[in-house]
């Protein structure tokens, strides 16, 4: 089968927010790149919309909120990121919808970034693997939040206390979308990304993954990136531009 080569994401901006649905979103494939990026000086938020209160079973949602929140602020800080934001949403009963699009506009219009980060919300992974219904919900808003934060009149009760529209988000980037186009070479920071997930193990061995080894599952996916790139590893991304005409 051909191999079709990822074009190389553009690195001329300074400020990037990612919003993903829950903790370890962000450090299932792209981490390395984030950590690449703020190795180059950028600036990089995450928000979390849940704190992935549900995601560990034999942990009651208060308790699992707290564990799960502290693994993902250490797991940022690994790959550069000194500030993760959670939105405190239902984890796993998530809705598109407008209350949700509210909220990640009010995060971007105060974070103003120019590059805008958030996972896959594709129906599927490439197969047979369906996706996860949070991670479809929040893309999706993601998406529209961008288009709503440049707009005066769309929630327009957000903007007091000196707040502005910002109409500044040059595109979204959807990590490990089937439909990727684009990669960024992770070669020389993908240990940082093995070890920011690796700081999720409450939520690892709560799933009860007893041989899952973080580096041998990053690795495939790099590997697969990386070829299509002509490097050792990669990430990669599907781009929806949103400037009109791109």
């Amino acid at each position: 089968m051909e191999i079709v080569p990822l074009e190389p994401l553009p690195e001329d901006w300074e400020r990037a927010l990612c919003v993903v649905a829950h903790p370890d979103d962000m450090e299932f494939g792209a981490a390395a790149a984030i950590a690449r990026w703020t190795g180059q000086g950028k600036e990089v938020t995450y928000c979390m919309v849940t704190s992935g209160e549900a995601g560990i079973d034999a942990l009651p949602p208060d308790e699992c909120r707290v564990v799960r929140e502290a693994e993902q602020v250490e797991s940022a800080r690994i790959v550069g990121v000194p500030h993760v934001e959670f939105l405190h949403q239902p984890d796993g009963i998530l809705e598109y919808g407008v209350p949700l699009r509210r909220q990640i506009t009010h995060v971007v219009r105060r974070f103003r970034p120019e590059i805008v980060i958030t996972g896959n919300f594709r129906d599927t992974w490439g197969g047979v693997n369906l996706n996860q219904a949070d991670h479809i919900a929040t893309g999706r808003a993601v998406v529209d939040a961008v288009r709503d934060a440049g707009n005066r009149w769309v929630f327009n009760e957000q903007l007091v206390d000196g707040l502005e529209p910002w109409g500044g988000v040059r595109a979204v980037w959807a990590t490990g979308s089937p439909d990727s186009r684009y990669g960024v070479d992770t070669t020389d920071t993908f240990d940082l990304g093995v070890e920011s997930l690796e700081a999720h193990r409450a939520y690892i061995d709560g799933l009860g993954w007893e041989h899952f080894d973080p580096r041998e599952f990053l690795e495939g996916f790099g590997r697969q990136a990386g070829q299509r790139m002509g490097v050792a590893f990669a990430a990669q991304f599907e781009v929806f531009p949103m400037g009109w005409g791109e």
